[in-house]
């Protein structure tokens, strides 16, 4: 029994690779809105008696996530055997304690939303601050697939001598994953963050940079100010214009074009979420993630 994959919201060409990684099937959906702005979904494909992954990636949310409901509630309706989220990019992963009186904790609220319609989630590399997986706020199996492998590949190919640069300590691990997997060095820096769009870059991880092309990694460019003021670090020092590779590809308002005028040779992204910047193909990670999340529900009524 195959699994049948439903895109409402993915970079170009992902749904497609999934099939081609899994050997599944790609549904046909039909979404529109009635002129009061309500939601409208329909299932063109049969779904009774079949394992269901609706793919979603859910930067920008809000407006994606009734739309997303409807579809899993519409499967559960007409008897899928189970309904799981392929979610490249999760959202309300930042707010994982209320740092004020009375805010939200939204990352909590978000996971038991998502837990109730769904049976299992993958994702892609999920920004996880204090918690230390996705079993923090999701009660369903959650896997959480990396890009990094993905990234190292294309740096190896892509780049020439590279050196693989962390814009800040939480960077540390998977930029050196990255390098090793390259065949190149990694460095960390520091960065100090005063406001949602200020930060500062401490230089003196630059102190054992060798010569070669710098690639700075990132798991999320939203504001991309992280990503800007160590663009502007690296050129000011006189080293080669940097390469940005991301993970997540949110650049909200002018933020790429601010980056791309900062100095960066090159930006590149993975196709967790739709970009221009898109260059790097996660679907074999993420395919690899289904299979672990399905497998233990195929195998249970088999």
């Amino acid at each position: 029994m195959t699994m049948l994959l439903f895109e409402l919201s993915a970079a170009p060409g992902l749904a497609t690779a999934l099939v081609g990684h899994t050997a599944d099937a790609l549904g046909e959906l039909a979404l529109s809105h009635f002129p009061d702005g309500e939601s409208h979904v329909r299932l063109l494909s049969p779904v009774e008696g079949r394992d269901v992954a609706l793919l979603c990636s859910l930067d920008r949310p809000d407006a994606k996530l009734v739309p997303l409901l409807l579809a899993a509630g519409a499967a559960r309706q007409q008897g899928a055997r189970s309904v799981g989220l392929v979610a490249p990019y999760l959202a309300y992963m930042r707010q994982d304690i209320a740092f004020r009186a009375g805010e939200a904790v939204s990352a909590a609220i978000f996971g038991e939303v998502l837990s109730a319609r769904f049976d299992w989630l993958v994702t892609t590399d999920p920004h996880l601050h204090r918690l230390p997986d996705l079993a923090g706020v999701y009660s369903i199996p959650a896997v959480a697939v990396s890009a990094s492998e993905a990234i190292a590949g294309w740096v190896a190919r892509e780049v020439e001598n590279p050196v693989i640069v962390g814009p800040d300590e939480e960077s540390a691990q998977w930029a050196g994953r990255i390098a090793q997997a390259a065949g190149g060095r990694a460095t960390i820096l520091r960065k100090v963050r005063s406001g949602p769009y200020s930060v500062t870059i401490d230089p003196a991880g630059l102190n054992e940079l060798a010569t070669g092309t710098p690639v700075i990694v990132d798991d999320i460019a939203s504001s991309g100010k992280t990503l800007i003021e160590a663009v502007r670090l690296l050129r000011e020092r006189g080293f080669n214009d940097p390469v940005c590779a991301v993970v997540h590809p949110i650049f909200a308002g002018e933020s790429y074009e601010e980056l791309r005028a900062a100095g960066a040779g090159r930006v590149v992204s993975t196709n967790t979420i739709a970009h221009p910047s898109n260059a790097i193909d996660v679907s074999s990670a993420l395919a690899e993630g289904i299979a672990r999340a399905l497998g233990p529900i195929s195998g249970a009524g088999d």
